[in-house]
């Protein structure tokens, strides 16, 4: 089972009907336990650090998290998602975070040749096929 985590904000539905276009059922979910059995655990993007920790706290999902990455099954962060698994963040001051990658999620600095964010704006280039990737130019 595949298990999209609910912390009261990211772009559920928009990765549970992504799974669902390339033929994988997902469930979204909030309830630690739920999380705990996954068999592959999704945790989306989309808000700030803070309101998301904040969000995994109140809902008594950050030990679960914890648990399940370090039960070696497949995780995924997307975005925000990857960001909360760092020991902090500077987005909007200093906040806490999951700490299973040791470091910290910095900003860009400002300069000229780069564009802050930064997206869209490379080429892709597969190294080695994967069903991640299937299909994108």
């Amino acid at each position: 089972m595949i298990v999209i985590v609910d912390y009261g904000m990211g772009n559920l539905r928009s990765v549970q009907k992504g799974f669902q276009k390339v033929g994988f059922d997902a469930t979204i979910s909030d309830d630690p336990a739920v999380v705990l059995r996954a068999e592959k655990l999704v945790l989306p993007g989309v808000g700030a650090f803070a309101d998301a920790m904040t969000g995994l706290a109140s809902r008594g999902l950050a030990g679960p998290i914890r648990e399940f990455v370090a039960s070696g099954r497949p995780f995924f962060g997307i975005c925000l998602g990857l960001q909360l698994l760092f020991t902090k963040s500077h987005e909007g001051g200093e906040y806490n975070g999951l700490d299973l990658i040791r470091g910290e999620v910095v900003r860009f600095p400002k300069t000229d040749a780069l564009k802050v964010p930064h997206m869209g704006w490379n080429q892709l280039r597969v190294r080695r096929p994967s069903p991640l990737v299937h299909g994108v130019d």
